[in-house]
């Protein structure tokens, strides 16, 4: 069985303004709920988990049940960073799920093919992560504002979400991250410091995060609001 974890706990500390991000209004519909229901139309999803904070669990039951979103199985407390989030989520995953689909709740702009595309490849190599090619030229900076070097662009990619795993590997990671005390701000860094292959499925621009508050205009054009 395939499930999705949705976390929408975060403290949307670079929004300028005291709003939680995942709740804003986005046209007729708040942001979690483009994601909700792009997983509640993909085929491939048998299940949905979703992490929110303390105060929002009543509301995302009432969201999904507003817009239709039968596949909804939980909604949990988050934590107090991403990895103890998804943990959470992770634990209320069934006996029988073999594949995780982990999913910002900020990123509506996701679509159910993107979503069949991560779990197809994370069946066959173990992962299946979604991002794109870098088209700019990248400088890395050591510190401050002086450029240490300009990086291959050909080489470097931006990383999204969905990243989707076989839950043995996610699991595997996660026992490794947790066992040397080690923070990471994705599932697929849990991959790459366990030594574990991480594969990558092509995504498009489009499939943005709300960030700032100019991402939600950005969001509402791409959307046709």
């Amino acid at each position: 069985m395939n499930y999705a974890i949705i976390v929408a706990a975060g403290q949307s500390s670079r929004m300028k303004v005291k709003v939680d991000k995942a709740f804003v209004p986005l046209g007729q519909k708040p942001v979690l709920a483009y994601s909700l229901i792009a997983y509640e139309e993909c085929p491939e999803i048998d299940g949905i988990i979703v992490v929110v904070k303390k105060d929002r669990v009543d509301s995302t039951k009432a969201m999904a049940k507003m817009f239709g979103c039968s596949k909804l199985e939980a909604v949990v407390t988050g934590g107090s960073k991403r990895q103890l989030s998804v943990a959470k989520g992770m634990e209320k995953l069934p006996r029988e799920a073999t594949i995780v689909a982990v999913h910002d709740g900020a990123r509506p702009l996701v679509t159910p093919e993107l979503i069949s595309a991560s779990i197809k490849a994370a069946k066959r190599y173990g992962s299946g992560v979604a991002g794109i090619k870098m088209t700019d030229t990248i400088k890395f900076v050591e510190s401050g504002l002086k450029v240490t070097k300009t990086l291959d662009r050909t080489k470097v990619w931006a990383v999204q979400t969905p990243q989707t795993f076989k839950v043995k590997v996610l699991k595997e990671a996660y026992d490794y991250i947790n066992k040397n005390n080690l923070t990471v701000t994705d599932e697929a860094s849990a991959l790459e410091v366990a030594g574990l292959d991480v594969h990558l499925v092509e995504s498009e621009t489009s499939n943005m995060k709300i960030t700032t508050l100019d991402d939600l205009t950005i969001a509402a054009a791409l959307l046709k609001l």
